[in-house]
Formats: structure tokens, sequence, C-alpha cells
């Protein structure tokens, strides 16, 4: 016997049971990477336990064995969270507390129960994802769910599924409209759903840190981290080569770790935020918008350079005097601002200055021979005597003719990370190379510095917005320079002028499935489809903010929109709907069987004549009663009553109807008698 077949086979109860479960584990699904891993496995086999009984037609178990499960589900959620509130413990118990209803599921009130659980696990997976994907999965959810709740109402017979997905998809789409209304109107604080991620980790491939070697693993991750929509043309975009997204600026190195400033958020440290960082601009403005990633790190990203705060809703932005911004909390939602840039700028201070200092230091006892390769470039006096700008320029020189490489995988360095890039190995990925060039600069007495952000992007040539991607995660440097200040220099350029350029990322090899799929050229270009349908849910339904909702209301004709304004027009829209649910009803009522409608004007003509009859008597039986108490003058009606009856099961009844309908008007009813 098939499955198909034994399935069939099946009592209806055991039918629509495993329906249910099989959509309270699509529901569950999208959850387990963020469910403890016993909740997991005891979800899992108490469902199918209950599918096993609806099977084999087994009774549920009883009131004590499901109250002993859900105290261990209670224990078990209070071990692992220490508490049964906030979003991960609450997810955990509702999950369980879903499972365990499925093994009391006696009557319709419990089906009610499991529903609404079912609908509120549903929403839970907002609180981890707002993504596509995820509303795509919980679309199909909401169907299901619909369906079981139709087969509920259906208690008679076997409807088909493909009855009840019609039903269910009726009212979704029936919904639709209010819940566009609701969407585009109710007045939101907050994005359109989820919860702040309690887990403040970095989702990006950027961090306060450098360690040698770490950044190379980024390039691997192809995951969107910002994307860009500029204003103007194409030709007003700058080009790929100053594309540079500023991020942490690290300062400080042990030996094999660079270090920035921690984010802290006191007010002192906002006061050293606030200081100024001489930044002076110049040349041509470049306007963008920028949706950036949750990346769950206080940074915000912008090209190089941004003298005035991007615009945020609902928070603020310091920059920093190493020219970085960024927020008063860290960002864990696809967040959306605008901002200018100058492509053309100086920063920092002119003359030497004590603090600058700092950026001389190096730790004891690392790198000998790039101090030494150091002590003998200031002994040339041609180098010496040009000033720091000789000394740059002599050691990308030495890296453009030396023999060295960019490598997505040089190994793992030593202790003297430096000594190994410059004499031994000569490969290395962009933290390699921007290492060792700070380290000798700094062996030289010239304040250098590294800073770490994004180079390059990628333009999408279905919806125009530029991506950057973790992939595009880099680290140069900055070396101050007397009258000038800082100034940036990008060692990897000269190591691989592609990189920076032509933008010629490494990437990893290919394997044998993408090359039996065919070229990268189509892959990319179905990436590029999917990249920009995600790019248009996360413009706009998830950065739907109070703005855009003000927009709208200007669209409308309102000059200057208000909360009251946004109120006013989703009433008008409720009252509309209202009024047109109502005026739907009152159709659908006349449209509703109108054989019936007409045998019930029948009965109710009779009854006045002073014959009373069942609703369940047949048209058949209402002739012999019309003839029994009328005779020969109420022949006509009562043949007129037996047409009504064949009517019903003719194959066409449309236009005969019509003619009964017409006649029903003149017929010789029978006068009511007289008192």
């Amino acid at each position: 016997m098939t499955l198909r077949q034994t399935l069939t086979s099946l009592p209806r109860d055991a039918r629509d049971t495993l329906f249910l479960l099989f959509v309270i584990v699509w529901v569950i699904a999208p959850q387990v990477p963020n469910l403890p891993v016993w909740t997991t496995v005891l979800a899992g086999g108490l469902l199918l336990w209950r599918g096993w009984l609806a099977i084999k037609g087994k009774a549920l178990p009883g009131r004590w064995t499901v109250a002993a499960l859900l105290a261990l589900a209670v224990v078990g959620t209070l071990l692992t969270h220490r508490t049964i509130l906030g979003r991960d413990a609450g997810v955990t118990l509702i999950v369980l507390l879903l499972v365990l209803k499925m093994l009391e599921l006696r009557a319709r009130r419990d089906a009610m129960v499991v529903f609404f659980l079912g609908f509120f696990t549903m929403l839970s997976n907002f609180f981890f994802s707002q993504s596509l994907p995820t509303a795509a999965a919980m679309l199909v959810a909401l169907l299901g769910l619909l369906m079981a709740l139709v087969n509920a109402h259906m208690p008679v017979g076997r409807p088909a599924l493909a009855q009840t997905f019609r039903i269910a998809g009726t009212m979704a789409l029936l919904g639709a409209p209010i819940m566009v209304a609701l969407f585009m109107l109710f007045p939101r604080m907050a994005p359109l759903w989820g919860m702040p991620s309690e887990n403040l980790t970095g989702r990006s491939g950027l961090s306060g840190t450098m360690k040698i070697g770490d950044m190379a693993e980024i390039a691997l991750d192809e995951r969107v981290a910002i994307r860009l929509r500029f204003e103007g043309s194409v030709d007003d975009v700058p080009p790929q080569a100053m594309l540079y997204f500023r991020g942490p600026v690290l300062t400080g190195f042990d030996g094999r770790q660079w270090n920035a400033e921690p984010f802290r958020e006191d007010s002192a440290w906002a006061a050293r935020v606030a200081l100024p960082a001489n930044l002076q601009t110049s040349g041509r403005a470049v306007r963008y918008e920028v949706t950036l990633e949750p990346q769950r790190q206080p940074w915000l990203m912008v090209l190089e350079a941004t003298p005035e705060a991007p615009s945020l809703p609902n928070m603020q932005a310091y920059m920093t005097q190493d020219l970085q911004w960024l927020t008063t909390r860290p960002i864990t939602e696809v967040l959306r601002y605008q901002a200018v840039s100058y492509p053309e700028f100086r920063h920092g201070p002119q003359q030497s200055v004590r603090p600058l200092r700092v950026h001389t230091e190096l730790p004891p006892g690392f790198n000998p021979r790039t101090l030494e390769l150091a002590t003998q470039m200031r002994a040339d006096p041609v180098l010496s005597g040009g000033g720091t700008q000789a000394l740059v320029t002599a050691a990308l020189q030495r890296l453009r003719t030396g023999g060295y490489s960019y490598s997505l995988d040089p190994g793992v360095f030593g202790e003297h990370t430096a000594d190994e890039f410059w004499f031994d190995r000569k490969e290395g990925f962009c933290e390699h190379i921007a290492s060792a060039f700070v380290i000798l600069m700094r062996a030289m007495d010239v304040p250098a510095r590294i800073v770490t952000g994004y180079q390059g992007g990628e333009r999408n040539p279905v919806d125009g917005y530029w991506t950057v991607r973790n992939a595009d995660a880099h680290a140069w440097a900055e070396v101050w320079m007397e009258g000038r200040g800082w100034v940036r220099v990008d060692p990897t350029g000269a190591v691989s002028p592609g990189r920076i350029g032509q933008f010629q990322r490494l990437r990893a090899p290919q394997g044998a499935f993408a090359a039996a799929m065919g070229t990268i050229g189509m892959t990319q270009s179905l990436r590029a489809v999917w990249e920009a349908v995600n790019n248009s849910w996360n413009q706009w339904v998830l950065n739907y903010t109070q703005s855009r909702q003000m927009d709208l209301l200007k669209a409308l004709g309102f000059e200057s929109p208000s909360w009251q304004d946004l109120t006013t027009v989703l009433g008008y829209l409720i009252i509309s709907a209202a009024v047109v649910a109502g005026a739907w009803g009152l159709w659908e009522r006349s449209q509703h069987d109108p054989w019936l409608r007409l045998l019930a004007r029948t009965r109710q003509r009779l009854a006045r004549a002073g014959l009373a009859l069942p609703d369940n008597l047949p048209p058949r039986a209402m002739a012999e009663r019309v003839q029994a108490q009328f005779g020969t003058p109420a022949a006509a009606v009562a043949e007129w009553l037996l047409r009504l009856e064949r009517l019903r099961y003719a194959p066409d009844p449309g236009a005969e109807l019509g003619t009964l309908r017409s006649e029903f008007r003149s017929l010789p009813w029978p006068k009511p008698a007289p008192h």
C-alpha cells in the first residue's frame, strides 16, 4: 500500500491531525537554530509520538502524563535561560506549550487553543529574522493554519485539501487589504516587527580588533553588508578606487593584534568623541542613501569623509577624532540613512603634537628584521632628506618590485608577523600588508595607524543599487605628514593594483557543483535578481518608518501631516472597508441559492393564505397540501410547485428559474379564509 493510499484510508480525525502536525513542524522548523538542543529533541519526539497515536488510533496520554511533561518543560526552560520571561525563554516555552497541547487535542475547544498558539509561534519567528525568506515561509504557515482552522469547522464528510486551500486562500486575500492599510497607516514607533537581539556579538566581519590572519576568513563571506543608492546619474558615482567605507581605526599593537578604542556609553566617552577632527573637505559632494545590515556594533558605515552626521531615525550619531561615525547604541536591525561625503578631504593636526607619539609606539621584542630595515632606510640620505613622503614612496616601491603577492591563504604567521611578510613569505592578505607597512612606518618614527572598513562595491544592474559585501572588508593605512595631516595610504594597491582600481577581489576556488552549473556570469545574474528583490523588501517593508508614513500623507495632500492626520485617514479607511463589507454581504445574500429563496417566498405566500407549512417540506409535499386544502382553484399553484421541484435536479436551471420567478407574480394564489 502506498503512502497516499495509507493516508486516504485513515479516519477523518487522524488525517486532520497529521495535517496539523505537519503545519506545526513547518512553523517550528525556522526556530530550531534559536532553540536549545533539548527543546528541539523533546518537541520532535512528542510530535512523532502524537503522529503515531493518530495513525494507530491509540488513546491520547492522560492528564498526569501531560502535566509531568509540562513541568519538565518549565524546569528545563528555567535551567537553560534562568527565567521564563524574555524573548529566548518565551519562545522556548511557547514552542513546548504548542507541542504539548497536541497531546490533549480531544475537542474543538482544544483545537482553537492549538490554532492560537500556532499563530503566536509563527509570529515569534520574526523576533529572530525579518528576512524575505522568513516572511515567505510564514505566509505558507499562515495558509496551513487557516486550512486546519477551516477543517475544524467542517466536521462532516472528508473535504479535499484543495477545497480547504481555496477557502483559506480566500480568507487570506480578503484580509490582505486590511493588513496593508494597517501596515501603511498604523502609527509606528519602531520597525515593522521583531525585537532587538540580546546577543551583541558582531554579525559583520569587522570588529574593534584585528588579529593578523583573521580578516582573510571574511573574504569567504558573501553576505551583503551595505547597500547604497547614489543621487544623480551614473557619472556622479565616485570610481570604485575611491569607495572607502571607514570603520574602526586601530592604533594599539601588542605584537599579534591591533586594537581600537572600545565603545562606551558614558558621558566622558561622548565628550571625547565630540572633539573636532579638524576635517577639511573640498571638491564635489557625493549624496547617497545607505541601507546597513544589522551588525550589532555601533559603527555607521559611510564613505570617507563625512563631515555632517547622517540622518538617522530615532538615533544620534557622533564622530570621533579618528573620523569614524558611531551611534549611541549597537545597530541590531536594518538601518537606512542618508549621508553626504567628500572624497577629497584633509583631517588631523597639521603640525606635530605630542599625542601623535602614540602612533609611533611598537611593542619591544617583535619584528627585529623589520626594525633593522627601518634603520637602514632612515640612514639613506636620499630618503631621510625627502621626509615622510619619500619614506612612504620607498616602502610602496619595495612592495611593487620586491616579489610580493596578494593571497587569500598565505598560511599561519608566527610571532614576528612583519618580518615574515617582508623577508620570508612575501605574500599576504590586506591585513598582513597593512600591518607590515604600518609597523615599518612606525619603526622609522613616522606616525601611522590602520583603518578597517570596506573598499569597493559593485552595482546591481537590476535595481541600480550598489552592493558592498562582508567579503569587501579591507584594511589600509594612514600616515601622518607635516602640513597635510593624516593621509590615506593603501599598500595593498601596491601589491595588487587590481584589488583597488578594478575591484578584483580574491575568491575561493570554484567547486565542482558550481562548475557544473555553468558560467560564473549566470550565477551572478541570478544573485543580482535575488538581491534586488531582497533589497526591495528591506526598503519598502522593513524600513517603512515614521518618515515614510508622513511622506505618504504628503502625497495624499496633507501639507504638514501629523499623527492625528494619520489616525483620521486610517479611520476613514476602516469605515470605508466596513461599508464595502456590508455591501458585499448584502450582495452575497442576494446571490445565495435563488431556488431556496423562491421556495421560501412561496411558503410565506401560502402562510398568508392560511396554510402554514414546515421549512423542511419539499415542493411535491407542499403541492399535495395545497390541493388538499384549496382544491381545484389552486391547481395552477400545485403544478407550479411540481415544476419547481423538477427544476432542482435539472442540469441547467438558470433560464427556467427566471421563468418560474416571473410566473410567481401572476399565479392565482388562494385567498385567506374570511373570519
